[in-house]
């Protein structure tokens, strides 16, 4: 396939504000691809550099809406499908991206689309693959079962900043001097640099051997998790950590102590937990013999991923990726409000950008400690807590992950709206809105808002109350101290 016919291809990307699919979009458009993405919330592609291309087309909608992904799949020539159910829910994420797979390869075959590339996951065959694996398998399989030839590439765990795998790694090795492991520790791994998965991604449609095969990629070096976490801790410049491999210790508690220990949730650990029992290694060269290039080792995809995080460039995070709940009526039903206000001596854009920092390292202006027990309080009984942090220290956009917070609104210099994602008995949010009340003053209303869930979320609201009335009036001086500076 020529370049030059290559530019013309209309690709279109499924997944295109996941941790792989917001990279890879921007890839395919530097390339000169005419690009197409289905999300479904087009705000979400304004973080990106991207979001704006003048060769990106935006169709808003959802896989489970057919008629979405069927004005999705017009006039178009590939179609990259890099979308995964990650909540464990009873096994409920496997129907469900069965049930997508299938819906996708019947609209794809009635389509202008000629050819489906799909990555998924590595994993030995047999009736000792976790579910988690065996879905990613089956995936592949549904859409290599229809009649547009579909390249399936299968990759082991991916080495980049803002992955869940290498944050789930580079936590447990940062906070954890001593582990107390699974058995699987000492599975063997095929480890990958995101670098080179995209550089495959895009290097198969110049090729046309790689239609209708699935492919095995991975780095060079093959090694046991135990080994992985000590290149980690070496990279890290770290002392070698003590492993103790235990046998009975099942996902179900690993996942458990994950969700303890790291930013990604037992929920999302869970899987992810199970699968690393298998070994996870290439099973053939196909992918090297097709596309050859040179891979990052593990220890060069580490350096790579830890200067990315070090320097807040992370171009995605696994976190941002899923759902958004749409923001609640506010004006309906049973709402709570505690309303406090400042004026801050300094414009509009200077106090803006102190609010937007909000939460992760930067804290939350003088009342850490007090937000730092609700987050162990949440993480106590499942939530997220203050784990996941923030992509980036002053950088902030809808959609995007803050702690416990989830932003659902976000206008430059007007207004930043945060939705509670911890464990609530009811739907909660806080906001923040800027006007100019002179020269150089803003006025900054800071709004609470809880919908309790019955009497059990009465008695929430009034217990955290007399806690509103210490942490809020902190914040807001807080604030207003570091514009001033």
């Amino acid at each position: 396939m020529s370049e030059s016919a290559s530019r013309n291809e209309r690709i279109l990307v499924c997944g295109a504000t996941g941790y792989v699919g917001g990279r890879l979009a921007r890839r395919l458009l530097e390339e000169g691809y005419q690009v197409t993405c289905l999300v479904r919330s087009p705000e979400k592609l304004t973080k990106f550099s991207w979001g704006q291309h003048e060769r990106l087309t935006v169709v808003q909608g959802e896989l489970e809406d057919t008629e979405a992904t069927r004005r999705a799949l017009e006039n178009i020539d590939v179609a990259y499908y890099l979308v995964h159910s990650m909540q464990s829910a009873k096994g409920e994420y496997a129907q469900r991206d069965r049930e997508l797979a299938t819906g996708f390869r019947d609209i794809a075959q009635e389509s202008s689309c000629r050819r489906i590339i799909y990555l998924g996951g590595l994993g030995e065959l047999g009736a000792d693959l976790s579910e988690h694996l065996d879905s990613r398998h089956e995936v592949g399989e549904i859409l290599q079962s229809g009649r547009v030839p579909t390249t399936v590439f299968r990759a082991a765990m991916i080495i980049g900043s803002g992955s869940a795998s290498f944050e789930t790694l580079r936590y447990l090795v940062e906070r954890l001097p001593i582990m107390v492991t699974p058995k699987w520790v000492k599975t063997e791994t095929q480890p990958v640099a995101i670098r080179d998965v995209l550089r495959y991604l895009v290097a198969c449609l110049d090729v046309d051997e790689t239609a209708g095969k699935t492919l095995d990629i991975g780095g060079p070096d093959v090694m046991s998790y135990r080994n992985v976490m000590q290149v980690m801790a070496e990279k890290l410049k770290l002392r070698r950590r003590i492993i103790l491999p235990v046998p009975d210790l099942t996902p179900y508690l690993s996942s458990l102590w994950i969700g303890l220990v790291t930013p990604v949730s037992s929920s999302i650990a869970r899987p992810l937990a199970e699968g690393l029992k298998n070994r996870t290694v290439c099973r053939n060269d196909d992918a090297v013999r097709l596309m050859p290039g040179e891979c990052l080792g593990i220890e060069a995809a580490i350096e790579a991923a830890l200067g990315k995080t070090q320097q807040g460039d992370i171009e995605t995070r696994w976190s941002t990726a899923g759902k958004i709940p749409g923001d609640p009526d506010w004006s309906g039903g049973t709402t709570l409000t505690d309303r406090r206000e400042i004026t801050v001596e300094g414009s509009v854009e200077q106090t803006f950008a102190e609010i937007r920092s909000i939460g992760g390292a930067n804290g939350y202006w003088g009342a850490g400690f007090l937000w730092q027990v609700r987050g162990w309080m949440d993480q106590a009984i499942g939530g997220p807590g203050l784990r996941r942090g923030r992509r980036h220290p002053r950088d902030l956009h809808y959609g995007e992950a803050v702690d416990f917070w989830r932003v659902t609104k976000l206008v430059p210099n007007e207004r930043l709206t945060l939705r509670a994602e911890m464990k609530l008995p009811g739907e909660a949010e806080l906001d923040f809105q800027l006007e100019p009340s002179g020269a150089e003053t803003t006025q900054v209303v800071m709004t609470a808002r809880f919908r309790p869930k019955g009497l059990l979320g009465l008695a929430y609201w009034y217990a955290v109350l007399p806690l509103h009335g210490l942490v809020f009036p902190v914040m807001l001086r807080g604030i207003a101290k570091n514009v001033r500076g």
